[in-house]
């Protein structure tokens, strides 16, 4: 059983230990097979979603000393993905730097710059203030490629 936990097979092979007087604890077993290097190393499960070493032309990165005093100064979007049993779906967030908030978003099946465009259509929307704004990307290739632009 090549993926059972520690606790787990401490529990399956409790009573064996007993019968045959032998005194270990979990963590002693779990000491003991970390010495012997038989431990299994979890895999984590992670999706890289940004591709931010291409060769497309990337903007500077006018934010990097920015303050952000109010909500609705700053808007920064990416992407989300989220595996279900038929395929990977993509969701697109647009959060309000200042107060985190999630203020647009498009759940879809493909990873088109147009559903970006949808969440960040829907944030203005429904905006509550008309001072200038800043709309920000990472600037990876899974994004729309285009200069922070004020509304």
């Amino acid at each position: 059983m090549p993926r059972v936990g520690i606790r787990k097979l401490y529990f399956l092979l409790k009573d064996a230990f007993v019968e045959n007087g032998i005194k270990v604890g979990r963590d002693a077993l779990f000491k003991y097979l970390k010495q012997e290097n038989i431990l299994v190393k979890p895999v984590k499960s992670y999706t890289k979603t940004t591709f931010s070493k291409h060769w497309l032309h990337k903007h500077p990165n006018l934010l990097k000393d920015m303050f952000i005093y109010r909500s609705e100064q700053l808007f920064v979007i990416d992407i989300t993905y989220i595996k279900s049993n038929e395929r990977t779906h993509y969701l697109s967030l647009v959060t309000d730097a200042y107060s985190r908030k999630i203020v647009g978003y498009q759940l879809s099946d493909d990873i088109s710059a147009e559903n970006v465009v949808k969440a960040l259509k829907m944030a203005i929307r429904y905006r509550k203030n008309k001072l200038p704004l800043i709309h920000h990307s990472d600037r990876g290739c899974n994004t729309a490629h285009k200069p922070i632009k004020k509304y």
